[in-house]
């Protein structure tokens, strides 16, 4: 039995958008994936936070061509860009230019990396190197295995303790298929079988007890199946005089109930399970793309999903996870494969616990009808075989038995259209009853449940018990992507600052929506609203005046005449009193909201061209806030600001260049941020002196540490030490 399970956008439209450029490839870990676009840059994801640790890009006039894989022995990606330059590099490597680069001597058709075997590289003239044999000789002579063919797919296995490269060829409508063990230097080529009127579109394959079997999607909407065996290394020392032809069978037919799956491509998932993603065309209805998952075993349908936004075509899997692009966004569609067998096949088998698939169901997708056909569907197995096996003990005991309880799904339905009061009071009982392995989930559920309402009904909206689950739950912006944005429409600001504060996962187009609204809202408005001021109470004077904010007083002897004199200006002490570096250009209230942007965690990649999309006026306002924040850091000993929550030197510096990238021409042709740089200019300068003053005698320092610490001293002294 399969079934497809929830799903998730991994990574929004792209700046280029998506589309046959993108390749995924498994990353150093089990939750990692890499993905390269379009020949510009690769990009590690962390599946579980849907979100990007890392971004590599080459330069101008480069181009990525083949897809950037991990080393999973070294942790190294290797990458090639220009069919001949090799690229490898490490995680905390940044600049593509500086990594290690060998240019070798024939174009690369593709690198496979393999857990146990390092990678193997296939070169497009079919030659086969390991990576380190390529690296001992970078211009080595690779030689020529096909003549006048174009390679049209490749994979890479383990057999045993030797690696194994199987690709296919065409040429004039015929196609080969190559089997080669680099490590001994084997190679053996096959011919296709023919296929009246029908071509194969794509191939995938596993090896299992010495026997490849390749599995072929061919235009004729059909599945075939081809077996070749490993050959043992006596025959493998022997030179076949005449390539033999492989027979394939038909493996299996995409289509049911008169409706054809038209294949574009295919993933094996075990022994028994294939998934095709492709298009379902009926008769006399419009043709709908779906994934599919088949029993190879017995032939049949055993789950479907519709993908109405239209997809690339292709499909990858790794991990019980599929990746493919629906629409413009990247999303990952979880899938369950358990042991084949004929009442699995035909949806008689008998579960002893039944799945709780409506925690991730949408109720703006779905009918009710169909929702609750859904659940019936999957309960009834369940509930049937339960009546037989309970017969006897309901003549022995009746009374003891209790109702099956409701799953999540059935109560959201039940309480669909009930009143607000009987909605909010059932949905509190569910997440204290829900037990502890779906907690997260009936949580998520409860919250798309009310989102789901606010919708409808624009009157309704559940502010404290929004407030409530956000703070006393550990949720996700992934298990409620309609909070943040309900959140939005509804100016609620303090559920906007709770939800920056604790979602791990949120886009940066809604983090740059959010800096939007609390910058283009006005301080008179928000001196009315509910925020939570703890990032801000310790280092601005909130009972002093709303409208002209006094900041506490410094602790370590900093003041703005240092900045002055050491930049050779001198400025009177009554301008001084009231500089934009003494007070906060904002509200408390403003303040604490931008400070919970601030701790929000990005990709400088995805957040810099929606930064650009920010107002110059808006753009300024921030700056001078971060202004303010760097100026207050830097008054501190240790450059740490006071009270809970409050923002690092690190994020401040980080933000201050983010948005000097973003806007850096537009504000240097503006008068009125003309003063703002021009202290932020002197300020910095003025930082880099007394570090490097600082710097000058750090060496004198450690001598003196060293001395004090070899020197032991049981007697009080006065000592007077000379630095020169």
């Amino acid at each position: 039995m399969a079934a497809l399970c929830e799903s998730f956008t991994l990574r929004g439209p792209g700046p280029g958008g998506d589309g046959p450029g993108l390749c995924l490839e498994p990353g150093p870990g089990r939750d990692l994936v890499l993905l390269t676009e379009r020949g510009r840059a690769a990009t590690l994801f962390k599946i579980s936070d849907q979100k990007p640790l890392g971004c590599w890009s080459v330069k101008h006039g480069q181009i990525l061509t083949c897809p950037v894989v991990c080393n999973f022995e070294t942790h190294e990606y290797i990458a090639v860009h220009d069919d001949k330059v090799l690229r490898i590099w490490k995680n905390e490597d940044i600049n593509l230019d500086k990594a290690f680069k060998a240019t070798l001597s024939a174009d690369v058709y593709r690198i496979h990396s393999l857990p146990h075997g390092g990678p193997v590289v296939l070169f497009r003239g079919g030659g086969v190197r390991t990576l380190d044999v390529l690296l001992e000789a970078p211009q080595q002579e690779i030689e020529n295995v096909i003549s006048g063919e174009v390679i049209r797919w490749s994979g890479a296995f383990m057999e045993g303790q030797q690696p194994v490269l199987i690709f296919t060829t065409e040429k004039d409508d015929d196609f080969f298929v190559y089997v080669q063990k680099p490590k001994l230097s084997s190679l053996h080529k096959y011919k296709l079988e023919q296929q009246e009127s029908a071509k194969p579109l794509c191939f995938t394959a596993h090896i299992t007890n010495q026997i490849v079997t390749l599995l072929c999607l061919y235009s004729n909407d059909s599945v075939y199946q081809v077996l070749i065996p490993l050959q043992q290394d006596s025959e493998e020392e022997e030179e076949e005089e005449e390539e033999e032809i492989l027979s394939k069978s038909l493996l299996l037919n995409l289509s049911v109930s008169g409706a054809v799956l038209k294949g574009t491509s295919l993933v094996v998932l075990d022994k028994d399970h294939v998934a095709v993603l492709g298009s379902l065309a009926a008769p006399r209805k419009e043709p709908r793309e779906c994934l599919t998952i088949w029993n190879t075993k017995f032939q049949t349908l055993q789950t479907s999903k519709e993908l109405p936004l239209g997809t690339s075509g292709q499909l990858w899997c790794y991990e019980e996870k599929f990746f493919l692009i629906h629409g413009k966004v990247l999303t990952v569609i979880m899938y369950k494969c358990e042991t084949s067998s004929l009442a699995a096949a035909v949806g008689k088998l008998k579960y002893s616990q039944t799945p709780d698939v409506s925690l991730f169901m949408n109720w703006n997708t779905l009918e009710d009808e169909e929702l609750v056909a859904s659940f019936q569907s999957q309960e009834s197995v369940a509930l049937k075989a339960d009546s037989r096996l309970n017969l006897r003990s309901r003549k022995s005991s009746v009374a003891e038995e209790q109702p099956e309880p409701l799953s999540v799904g059935q109560i959201l339905i039940n309480f669909k259209d009930a009143s607000n009061y009987v909605l909010e009071t059932r949905l509190r009982k569910l997440m204290t009853k829900a037990p502890t392995p779906d907690l997260q989930a009936t949580i998520g559920c409860v919250v798309t449940a009310l989102t789901d309402r606010c919708k409808r009904n624009p009157k309704y909206y559940p502010q404290n018990f929004l407030h409530e689950i956000v703070e006393t739950r550990n949720l996700s912006y992934s298990l409620c992507p309609d909070l943040m944005a309900v959140a939005l429409e509804k100016k609620d600001m303090h559920l906007l600052q709770l939800c920056l504060e604790r979602f791990p996962d949120i886009p940066e187009e809604i983090t740059y929506a959010c800096l939007k609204a609390f910058l283009s809202m006005s301080e008179s408005h928000l001196e009315n609203m509910d925020v939570n001021l703890d990032s801000v109470i310790c280092y601005i004077d909130v009972e002093f005046d709303n409208k002209d904010v006094k900041t506490e007083i410094v602790e370590n002897g900093f003041r703005a005449e240092m900045d002055q004199d050491m930049c050779g200006t001198k400025i009177p002490k009554e301008s001084q009193s009231r500089s934009d570096d003494d007070s906060c250009p904002i509200g408390p209230q403003k303040a604490a909201l931008l400070n919970a942007i601030l701790h929000s965690a990005y990709t400088e990649t995805f957040l810099l061209p929606h930064l650009k999309n920010l107002p110059a006026e808006e753009a300024i306002l921030f700056l001078r806030y971060l202004y303010y924040l760097y100026v207050k850091c830097s008054e501190k000993v240790n450059t740490t600001l006071p009270g809970i929550r409050s923002p690092t030197i690190n994020q401040i510096m980080d933000w201050m260049c983010l948005l000097l990238d973003a806007h850096f021409t537009v504000m240097v042709m503006l008068p009125e941020a003309k003063e703002l740089l021009s202290n932020l200019h002197k300020f910095v300068r003025a930082q880099v002196r007394f570090y490097s003053e600082l710097n000058k005698i750090e060496g004198s320092l450690r001598e003196l540490q060293r001395l004090n610490h070899l020197r032991e001293s049981h007697t009080y002294s006065i000592e007077v030490l000379e630095i020169i």
